[in-house]
């Protein structure tokens, strides 16, 4: 992305900093200390390092911003419309598997609306990022959703609850619902990755509730600036204060979106 802003490039270098110490501790990943946050939900000494990394690089680039991460306590900024919305490691599971799926996830807001958007995958060494009426882009392409129109040919992605969570049946009955009328659906282990694969056209649409706002923060700007649509399980939900998303292509969205409400 040529035309990129100073922030934007300023959250590109935090990602891949980050992403070089993620790197670096998943090559040995047998060996990480792990301590159990939640059932079926960990973090790792790479996680922490990582969010630290991020956090200091975007405190000293624009020490007025307020930021928002997984793994510590929100940070006000002196400069109160602005602030970093931080997954420093999303899909940390497929990480303390060795499965290389996983992200770094950073986006902008500013007065309640996401304004620039990374998701950078170093495994596979792509780079995601959008700005608001810039479009998105991946590495130096472009990034459209499909133009996929027929839902028995097309691919979607979600969550699956872990660990005793108590969504599960909600869930099941969704799988229900669009399993018969489409041509999968794939669980991955990184919401952040799923949405920027939507933006790529590789997955036609995404859903799922009980996210975190850094879960989907940078994700949902990233499938707007393709050509997509988003909105909350409400139509006039903000995705990021509620954690609940469905995003597709627009000539599905309305079909799509209906299945998941149970409309």
């Amino acid at each position: 992305m040529s035309n990129a802003s100073a922030n934007l490039n300023i959250m590109v270098k935090a990602a891949r900093k980050a992403g070089r110490s993620l790197i670096r501790d998943f090559g040995e990943v047998e060996n990480l200390q792990v301590s159990s946050k939640s059932a079926g939900d960990f973090v790792s000494k790479a996680d922490l390092k990582a969010e630290e990394i991020i956090r200091e690089e975007l405190a000293e680039a624009r020490p007025n911003y307020g930021f928002l991460g997984e793994e510590g306590a929100e940070i006000a900024g002196t400069d109160p419309t602005r602030r970093w919305i931080v997954d420093p490691l999303d899909g940390t599971s497929n990480f303390l598997h060795g499965l290389p799926h996983w992200a770094v996830s950073i986006a902008l807001e500013h007065k309640g609306e996401i304004v620039a958007a990374v998701i950078f995958d170093p495994a596979k060494n792509e780079m995601f990022t959008a700005e608001k009426g810039e479009g998105a882009w991946m590495n130096d392409r472009r990034l459209r959703v499909s133009d996929r129109r027929e839902m028995i040919e097309m691919l979607f992605a979600t969550g699956l609850p872990f660990g005793g969570r108590t969504d599960l049946p909600d869930t099941l009955q969704d799988l229900a619902r669009i399993l018969p009328r489409c041509a999968g659906v794939r669980r991955w282990g990184s919401a952040a990755l799923d949405l920027a694969y939507v933006a790529a056209g590789r997955y036609d649409g995404f859903w799922e509730r009980r996210l975190n706002a850094w879960d989907l923060a940078a994700g949902l700007l990233l499938v707007k600036e393709a050509g997509g649509l988003v909105e909350g399980f409400g139509t006039d939900d903000n995705p990021v204060e509620t954690g609940e998303i469905i995003a597709a292509n627009e000539p599905v969205f309305s079909r799509f979106a209906a299945l998941v409400r149970n409309d």
